[in-house]
């Protein structure tokens, strides 16, 4: 059945203030309840979007929020343009139409989808997704469960495998890693993931004091926190020690960059994420065989997504947030 020409309830981003109902405000000497210039956010009627050649549309269940959705929504109004932008890009929901060169996925389906970063779309009653960004949900993994998986998920898995060099069968060589901000998204996936491996696994929550344990190295250092210098990790690290930074600043962009000029055997790693459709399968396959769990903060209705969106910004939820349409 198409949807062409119905309308749907959905969040809208865009700058400039308008009177609008705030939900995120960047400016951070500025109260979230006042209008101010850099963010606004409003609850509107649009129309669902159509399908494309190689996309699906979703009516969508359950959407997770990142840190990276608010951050990504700053820069693009403050640095290229005013635009209007429905935001969050891990979703779960069934499938209601596909393009005409989707072949994996039929009306019905349930799945789990992960949005192109710059399209977003989450926070509304429908989104359309790529077919190769998208993956079956069975039975056993809630929507919810689905919704928080995409970009954490992925996050950790590749930090895991790819930086760190785990085999997440167990089959590799022991490692001993440390996992900063363990009781985040990322950081939550990232300690399951890891014990899965050959692994001796610590992990940091919330304020640390940074004393380690005597004598103890790590292979790798799977970074989750902000504000934490190299200098720190440094003394801690084996011969050959990785910090995988998740969320690099200016300064360890440098750092990493003069010890790759200096040929130092401990590196300091930026991760970028590459999604991929056959790793988000197996994380929803490792949640329905009870390998990987979704560690859930709150829930919170689509009419109520500014307050999903502030405890987001807050930086003190226990794993994922999730809005249901």
């Amino acid at each position: 059945m198409s949807m062409a020409g119905k309308l749907m309830q959905a969040v809208q981003c865009s700058g400039g203030p308008a009177g609008l109902r705030v939900l995120g405000c960047f400016t951070s000497n500025l109260p979230r309840s006042r209008i101010c210039s850099c963010l606004v956010y409003e609850h509107v009627e649009v129309p669902v979007p159509t399908p494309k050649q190689d996309e699906v549309l979703l009516k969508l269940e359950a959407a997770s929020i990142n840190p990276v959705d608010w951050k990504l929504q700053k820069f693009l109004v403050r640095y290229l343009f005013p635009r209007n932008f429905i935001p969050c890009t891990d979703v779960a929901g069934e499938v209601v139409e596909v393009g005409s060169g989707v072949k994996n996925f039929k009306a019905g389906d349930k799945v789990v989808a992960y949005l192109r970063q710059f399209s977003g779309g989450g926070l509304a009653e429908f989104a359309v997704a790529k077919e190769t960004l998208t993956v079956s949900r069975p039975p056993e993994v809630s929507a919810a469960e689905g919704a928080g998986l995409p970009l954490a998920g992925l996050t950790a898995h590749i930090a895991l495998t790819q930086s760190a060099g785990v085999k997440l069968d167990g089959s590799g060589q022991r490692k001993n890693i440390l996992i900063t901000a363990a009781s985040g998204g990322v950081g939550q996936f990232a300690v399951q993931l890891a014990k899965l491996g050959n692994t001796h696994v610590t992990a940091t929550c919330g304020p640390a004091t940074w004393t380690f344990p005597s004598g103890q190295k790590y292979d790798a250092v799977i970074h989750c926190a902000t504000g934490i210098p190299w200098s720190t990790f440094e003394p801690n690290l084996s011969a050959n020690g990785n910090v995988i930074d998740l969320t690099p600043s200016p300064g360890a962009l440098v750092s990493s960059l003069l010890k790759k000029l200096t040929f130092s055997k401990k590196q300091l790693v930026p991760l970028f994420v590459a999604a991929k459709g056959e790793n988000l399968d197996y994380l929803v396959k490792l949640v329905k065989e009870g390998k990987l769990n979704t560690v859930i903060d709150s829930k919170y209705p689509l009419s109520k997504a500014e307050d999903a969106w502030a405890k987001s910004i807050d930086g003190h939820a226990t794993g994922k947030i999730i809005v249901e349409p």
